[in-house]
């Protein structure tokens, strides 16, 4: 199995749409592009910020394939979850079909299993798919919490590299980290308000929605994390937070495609049931994204 190295900013890919809601694959390209020359470390498609829930399966694996195609040395870890065990091995296996160089899978979400349904879940998908796996906990998306015991034991397969942490519970990620130090698994952030608090305990990077927008700065304050530079990282933690905020101010993906359309890089076109993000949401974003863009450049 191939490595993945999840030290760095991994960009939660949008998935943009053309004005029909067909998938507009030449912005897709573009925003890899973009992205890969800001300097970030790997790109996900395919996940909750893409609007995995209304891809069907084969527009699943285009948005990958595409991805795949657009990057030139950075690795694609593709969103392949689903609360179907039989529906996330096939995606997977797609997936590993398409290029992708590993697999993002959420935890089964809706049917809420036990912690035993939980682990084998993933065990099943990492004993067939020979792809680096990155477990990923959203209990405010799921239903539901994949303790740390399970981790920790998921984390001594082989196929499973990481873990995305979005449950908002500092010390239960603090207690990931210190169950797993001992093995080769890696530990980033999934949710960008705590991308420099877990790095400070030892995470190593960050899938972000923050760095679809401002990628230059979130990869400049990551590495500050990572290399000791706290003050530059705590400065870049405050420049940003203003747009972290109003980036989920609204359900993940509205806020990040209006931020991306104003700066001129998707359509904010939406797939319903999503709605385009409300009118006294669009001013303070504006002006932030203003601010931004006069303030100095990172780093």
């Amino acid at each position: 199995m191939t490595q993945l190295d999840l030290t760095g900013v991994f960009p939660a890919l949008v998935t943009p749409f053309d004005t029909r809601t067909a998938i507009d694959h030449t912005q897709l390209r573009a925003e890899v592009r973009r992205l890969e020359a800001a300097g970030v470390a790997g790109v996900v498609p395919a996940g909750s910020t893409g609007e995995s829930a209304t891809l069907s399966h084969d527009e699943h694996i285009e948005v990958i394939e595409t991805v795949v195609d657009a990057a030139d040395s950075i690795p694609v870890i593709a969103g392949t979850g689903s609360n179907s065990t039989d529906e996330a091995l096939e995606l997977s296996q797609r997936a590993a079909d398409a290029g992708a160089d590993g697999l993002l899978l959420i935890s089964p979400y809706y049917n809420r299993p036990e912690q035993s349904g939980i682990l084998e879940h993933y065990e099943a998908i990492a004993d067939a798919v020979e792809l680096p796996q990155v477990v990923y906990n959203v209990p405010g998306r799921t239903g539901s919490n994949i303790s740390p015991e399970t981790i920790s034991m998921l984390a001594t397969h082989p196929n499973i590299a990481g873990y995305k942490a979005a449950s908002g519970d500092v010390a239960q990620i603090s207690e990931v980290i210190r169950r797993t130090a001992d093995v080769p698994f890696q530990v980033v952030s999934g949710d960008d308000p705590l991308t420099l608090p877990l790095c400070a305990i030892g995470a190593t990077g960050v899938i972000s929605v923050v760095a679809n927008v401002e990628p230059a700065r979130t990869v400049a304050l990551v590495d500050a994390a990572l290399t000791g530079d706290l003050p530059h990282a705590r400065e870049l933690h405050h420049t940003l937070a203003p747009l972290t905020e109003q980036l989920f101010v609204e359900s993940n993906p509205i806020p990040v495609k209006a931020a991306l359309a104003a700066r001129g890089h998707v359509d904010e076109t939406l797939r319903r049931p999503l709605t385009p993000l409300a009118a006294e949401h669009r001013d303070p974003l504006h002006r932030i994204l203003e601010s931004l863009a006069s303030a100095p450049s990172a780093p």
